[in-house]
C-alpha cells in the first residue's frame, strides 16, 4: 500500500501487495463522517487474467501438499487471527461502519470456518466397497479442483470470504477472492496474515474490482467453480454466466431478516428494501 493524501489500496497477488495498473478507481467512505478515506484500484480483465495465472501456477505444489501440513497453515492462521482480532476488528468498522463488538462476532463466525478447516483431513477420506459385483471392487477418491473463485458482498467483509477461502484451500485448491470494492481492507489484511502463517505465495490472491473484474473470473478457462453471495439479481447473472462457462457455481443470493414497519416509516423505501432483488 502507498500513502498518500487520501490513502491507495493494492490487490494482493502472489503472495504480495501489488498496486493497480488500470486507470480506475473507487472511492471508500468513513461510515461515520462520509469522508471519502481511502481509493481502491478497480481491476482490469487483464490484472484478474494474471491473478488467476499466478493462482493456477501454485496449484499443483499446493494440490499435492498432504492435507495434514495444509491443515497445520490454517491452524497457525487461527491463531493469528485471533491475536488480530481487534486489528481486524477495527479496519471493519472503519470501512462498513459495524460497530467494534459486532465487527469481532462477525469475525467470530469467519474463524469458526477455519477452525472447521482444521480438522478436514476427515473429511477428505474416499470410500472402498469390495465387491459391489462379481470380480469388481468400487473406490471413490476426492481430489482437487484447481482455482476457484469467490465474489464477496459489501455486509461481511470478514465472515463471508472465511466461509469461503479456507474450505477452498483446505482442499487444495488454490482462490482468488473478488471481495466488495466498498470494504475491501479486511480482505486484503486476512491474506496478509496467510501468508505470515505459512501459506505458499500465489495460493490465496486478492483481486479489487468491479463487474469487469467479476466477468473475467466468470469467462477464465483456468477458473474451476465460483463461489457468490449478494443480491438475487446479480447472483443470477454470476449463475448463469458460470454455468455457461462450464464452472460449478454457488449462488447465495438476496437473504434477507425480518423487518417490522412502523407507523410513521416511509412506505416506498421501506417495500424498496423487502422486495427481491
Amino acid at each position: 500500500m502507498k500513502t498518500a493524501a487520501r490513502l491507495t489500496l493494492s490487490h494482493f497477488v502472489g503472495g504480495q501487495m501489488i498496486e493497480g495498473r488500470g486507470e480506475r478507481f473507487g472511492d471508500i467512505y468513513n461510515p461515520a463522517t462520509g469522508d471519502v478515506t481511502k481509493q481502491v484500484p478497480l481491476a482490469t480483465s487483464e490484472e484478474v487474467r494474471s491473478a488467476i495465472a499466478v493462482a493456477a501456477e501454485a496449484f499443483p505444489n499446493w494440490s499435492q501438499t498432504p492435507p495434514a501440513r495444509r491443515a497445520q497453515v490454517l491452524f497457525r492462521y487461527r491463531e493469528l487471527l485471533i491475536e488480530h482480532m481487534g486489528e481486524l476488528a477495527e479496519i471493519v468498522s472503519s470501512e462498513h461502519g459495524k460497530t467494534l463488538e459486532d465487527a469481532q462476532g462477525s469475525i467470530t463466525r469467519g474463524l469458526e470456518v477455519v477452525e472447521f478447516a482444521c480438522g478436514i483431513s476427515q473429511l477428505l477420506k474416499g470410500e472402498f466397497t469390495e465387491g459391489v459385483s462379481n470380480g469388481v471392487d468400487c473406490w471413490s477418491v476426492r481430489q482437487p479442483l484447481g482455482v476457484c473463485a469467490g465474489i464477496t458482498p459489501f455486509n461481511f467483509p470478514a465472515m463471508v470470504p472465511m466461509w469461503m477461502f479456507p474450505i477452498a484451500l483446505a482442499c487444495g485448491n488454490t482462490f482468488v477472492l473478488k471481495p466488495s470494492e466498498r470494504d475491501p481492507s479486511c480482505s486484503l489484511r486476512m491474506a496478509e496474515l496467510l501468508v505470515e502463517a505459512g501459506l505458499p505465495a500465489g495460493v490465496l490472491n486478492v483481486v479489487n474490482g468491479d463487474k469487469e473484474a467479476v466477468d473475467a473470473l466468470l469467462v477464465d478457462p483456468q477458473v474451476q467453480a465460483v463461489s457468490f453471495v449478494g443480491s438475487t439479481t446479480v447472483g443470477e447473472y454470476i449463475y448463469r454466466t458460470g454455468c455457461d462457462h462450464g464452472k460449478r457455481v454457488q449462488a447465495l443470493c438476496g437473504a434477507k431478516n425480518h423487518m417490522v414497519v412502523m407507523p410513521d416509516a416511509d412506505l416506498d423505501q421501506a417495500i424498496d428494501a423487502v422486495w427481491p432483488r
